[in-house]
């Protein structure tokens, strides 16, 4: 059944080859397959995406894909010091890259095709 199978998310692109020299050369990710219209990435703890051809854009409107990272300040960072730029919201507000969220700190980027990608560092637990 659905429930105890892997899930990954799918970032569409007009053009894979193109899109993954973001996904590598910026963000560091390594494939680990490639087809010939999409190219999957490992991230942390099994989970894996994406990007594959579609003639659909991607609406921008909402997180598609995001990071649980321990220290947001020093993933901000890392990622600006590779030449991300990072979105500017008022809701929610952020400072610097960074809004403060009912379960943690986060912060958003668009890649070359513009899905939106997230960071967020969640408050511990009490």
């Amino acid at each position: 059944m659905l429930p105890e199978r892997r899930a990954h998310a799918t970032l569409p692109t007009p053009d894979p080859e193109r899109l993954r020299r973001f996904y590598e050369d910026v963000l560091g990710f390594v494939p680990f397959e490639e087809r010939p219209a999409a190219v999957l990435y490992r991230a942390g703890d099994g989970s894996l995406f994406a990007i594959s051809r579609s003639s659909a854009r991607s609406s921008g409107a909402h997180t598609q894909l995001a990071f649980t990272v321990p220290d947001i300040e020093a993933e901000v960072a890392g990622l600006r010091a590779r030449g991300v730029v990072f979105e500017e919201y008022e809701t929610p507000r952020t400072e610097n890259g960074v809004a403060r969220l009912p379960a943690g700190r986060a912060a958003w980027f668009r890649d070359p095709d513009g899905n939106l990608l997230g960071i967020i560092e969640f408050d511990p637990r009490e």
